[in-house]
């Protein structure tokens, strides 16, 4: 570090830098879907993925999720089970038979040994009741994207 004398006080000289610590901060983050028709449940999922320093963006639906997948990278999609339209576990299928499929955690406010089998059969790497506790939400994504904190 450059310090700088200034009359009687000392000044530290400011450095360069050369990448905006935002940036990097953001490069280094894991971008997370979460697929939910329910707003409320979306929007404190949102909230709960963020609170944990990772980047999350929701969808109302797996067709809305469909039509934007290729413009992003995402590391891992979490998803509603029962929706209307195209259901969570029909989309693990779609992205599985296509190759293309992110590490999934399924959620439900339903559970049911038929759906769990289910899901763990389609390749979920977690499957969470809702209400959604937040703690077994964080042991999932981190054993989907590694250690968060």
């Amino acid at each position: 570090m450059n310090f700088e004398r200034q009359g009687a006080s000392v000044k530290k000289a400011r450095e360069p830098c050369f990448l905006p610590v935002k940036d990097a901060f953001l490069a280094q983050t894991k971008l997370v879907a979460i697929i939910d028709d329910d707003k409320l449940v979306q929007t404190s999922m949102l909230s709960l993925v963020r609170s944990l320093g990772l980047q999350a963006k929701g969808f109302s639906s797996a067709e809305e999720f469909l039509k934007v997948r290729a413009d992003h990278k995402f590391d891992c999609v979490i998803s509603d089970v029962q929706m209307p339209g195209v259901t969570g576990l029909q989309l693990q299928r779609l992205l599985a038979e296509e190759g293309e499929a992110p590490p999934m955690i399924m959620m439900t406010a339903f559970p049911s040994d038929q759906v769990r089998d289910q899901a763990f059969g389609a390749g979920a790497v977690c499957f969470i009741e809702k209400p959604v506790n937040g703690d077994k939400l964080e042991e999932c994504l981190e054993e989907v994207l590694g250690k968060l904190a």
